[in-house]
Formats: structure tokens, C-alpha cells, sequence
């Protein structure tokens, strides 16, 4: 009968292999075998000693990261290699690979290693299932020995505490706080305004009626090629533009900020920071291609579209005994997007 059974493929299900139908009865779970450091005191004050090195060690690697990132130049090369990233991999992955080391010695040499079965239950546990779950938590610290293990859970905590310095230290990368660099440019009392393609400082009779012209403080050529130029210059680009005396209104207090109806306003939209000077000369309004905020420059850069929520900023220019085109002063305000401590 059973081989009638195997030549349909039929699965024949034995004696005795249980009510569900299992074709291997359960064999349960074997019994506990206790290891060294179970039975040996000394055995697990070894391996406590052996984890507590790791944590120690991880928390020494995390101070050596911030000591690399503080004091080896970002440029520096070392077998080929960036030495500043190699340092900085190196300490924080090696102190990471510590405390998952230590923490895995930890679990298998001193943890309680009884092996328990618990059958699958519904997704929401009842409430005497949670307070239960709460108690095996418990347990489970207990039986860690955590608590009384007091070298281990020192260096622990040490460790991890240890992990939130490259945290706080690679804050540094972001960029400048708010309220310091970020608020200033390079413009200064008696800068010259220079087009910003010739670098040709400017007089007031180069611009003619309704020309708007980018520029960019006579300065920046003092600065060196690279980041902190790039920097400066996308932060201090402005345009000028020149309307008739009437033609615009100007704020109180900025009645001395033009030269012979020469306005001058920040190039950086106050919505997210893109270059703006798209013109229409007739309606004297400037547009943003990102997002088309659109500034009014005969009545202060005000806004009247888009998304941009303040003015543009205004630079305050004069002219010197030379005759040119200069700043009074840096800007009186923050240029570019608005950010939480702008008003």
C-alpha cells in the first residue's frame, strides 16, 4: 500500500509523528551544557577583563578621532592616501568594531546562554504578556550582570558616551554658525565696485539711464584663487542699476545710499540663495529664473511675487575723492536665503 502511495507521489506520513501531521516529531530543546566561565570565577573575570579593554580602547579611538580631525590638515597625504580621512576612518571604524567585539564577547561569554522556546502569539500581546515582557526585560539585565559586573558597564557607557563626540565635532562641517560668517561680506567702508567680468572699478557715468550692470567688490582679487575667493564672491555679488531721482522710493534712513539715482542691491534671492538678474527696465523689477521672486528695485527691492520673503538687501555706495563708485559699509543685513535667527 505505502509503495502504491510513493509511485503517485503521495507523502506517507509515519507512526506516531504527531496530531498536526509533522513527518519529524519535536525533538525539544536539548539540555544545557555550561561553559568555562560558568563554572570557572576566574575564567569570567578574564573575559570581563577582555571586554572592559574593548570599551576602554573604543573610548581612547573615539578621542583620537576628534584629536586627527582637530590637528591633521585636511590636504595632507599619507602612503598615497588622504591622511585626514585615513585617520579619521580609521579611529572611529576601529572604536565602532570595538564595542560590536566586546559587545559580542559580552553575550557569549557572560550572558545567561539558556536556550528557551516561546510559541508565535498574535501581533497585539495582551496586557499580561507585556507586563510579563517587562519582567523577562528585567530578567534578562539581571541575568547580564550588568549590575553587578560594574567594570564592564562603566567602560560601556564610557564608550558610547564617548560616540557622540564626532557627532558634535562633524557639526563643524555644515557650515559657519548662524550669526557670524554668515551675516557678513567682504564689503568694507571705501570698497570700490568693480564689473564683475573686466574687474574695471566703476564711475557713476558708466552706467547709463536704466542699465543694470553685475559687479563685485574691487577687493576680491586681494583674496587667493580657490574656495575662499568663491566663497566671498558668491556671498558679496551685487547689481547696479540707475533709474532717474524720481523715479524710485527710498526707505528712511537710506536717503544718502544712492549716487546720482545709482541703485545698488545683493544678486542673492532671499528664498534659496540663486543669482539673480533677469531685468525688465520698464516695470524696474528683477526676476529670479529658480523659483521667479521677483523684486521691485524702485521701491527698496521689495518683493511682489514668488516665494522670497524679504527685500533684497541694499548696499549703502558713495562716491570717493577719486571719483569712483564705493561702499559706505557692508550690508546692514544678512544677504541671501533667511535661516531661523533672521527676523
Amino acid at each position: 500500500m505505502s509503495s502504491d502511495l510513493e509511485s503517485r507521489g503521495e507523502v506517507v506520513v509515519p507512526d506516531g509523528a504527531g496530531a498536526e501531521g509533522d513527518p519529524i516529531p519535536n525533538p525539544g530543546v536539548p539540555p544545557h551544557e555550561p561553559r568555562i566561565t560558568d563554572v570557572d570565577e576566574a575564567a569570567a573575570t578574564r573575559a570581563e577583563r577582555q571586554i572592559a579593554t574593548m570599551f576602554g580602547l573604543a573610548a581612547v579611538l573615539v578621542l583620537a578621532f576628534v584629536v586627527a580631525y582637530l590637528l591633521v590638515p585636511k590636504h595632507a597625504a599619507f602612503l598615497g592616501f588622504g591622511a585626514s580621512n585615513l585617520a579619521l576612518g580609521m579611529t572611529l571604524g576601529l572604536a565602532l568594531l570595538l564595542i560590536g567585539l566586546g559587545a559580542i564577547q559580552w553575550a557569549r561569554r557572560l550572558m545567561d546562554s539558556h536556550e528557551i522556546v516561546e510559541e508565535r502569539h498574535p501581533a497585539r500581546s495582551s496586557d499580561e504578556d507585556r507586563a510579563e515582557a517587562i519582567a523577562t526585560v528585567r530578567l534578562g539585565g539581571a541575568e547580564s550582570g550588568i549590575g553587578r559586573r560594574t567594570m564592564i558597564r562603566r567602560t560601556l557607557i564610557g564608550a558610547m558616551a564617548a560616540l557622540g563626540l564626532p557627532v558634535v565635532i562633524l557639526l563643524g562641517d555644515l557650515g559657519p554658525l548662524p550669526g557670524s560668517r554668515s551675516a557678513h561680506t567682504i564689503w568694507r567702508r571705501g570698497t570700490r565696485i568693480a564689473n564683475d567680468v573686466t574687474y574695471k572699478v566703476l564711475r557713476p557715468e558708466d552706467l547709463e539711464l536704466g542699465q543694470l550692470v553685475n559687479a563685485v567688490p574691487a577687493n576680491l582679487e586681494d583674496l587667493p584663487e580657490g574656495s575662499e575667493r568663491n566663497n566671498a564672491r558668491a556671498k558679496a555679488a551685487v547689481i547696479l542699476v540707475r533709474m532717474e531721482e524720481g523715479d524710485f522710493r527710498t526707505l528712511p534712513g537710506r536717503r544718502d545710499w544712492s549716487v546720482d539715482g545709482i541703485l545698488c542691491y545683493s544678486k542673492v534671492c532671499t528664498h534659496v540663495g540663486c543669482p539673480i538678474n533677469l531685468y525688465e527696465q520698464v516695470a524696474r523689477q528683477v526676476l529670479c529664473p529658480c523659483h521667479q521672486s521677483t523684486f521691485d528695485l524702485a521701491d527698496s527691492g521689495k518683493v511682489v511675487f514668488g516665494p522670497a520673503a524679504r527685500s533684497l538687501p541694499q548696499l549703502p555706495i558713495m562716491v570717493d575723492s577719486e571719483g569712483y563708485l564705493v561702499a559706505q559699509s557692508d550690508f546692514t543685513e544678512p544677504v541671501g536665503p533667511s535661516y531661523w535667527e533672521r527676523g
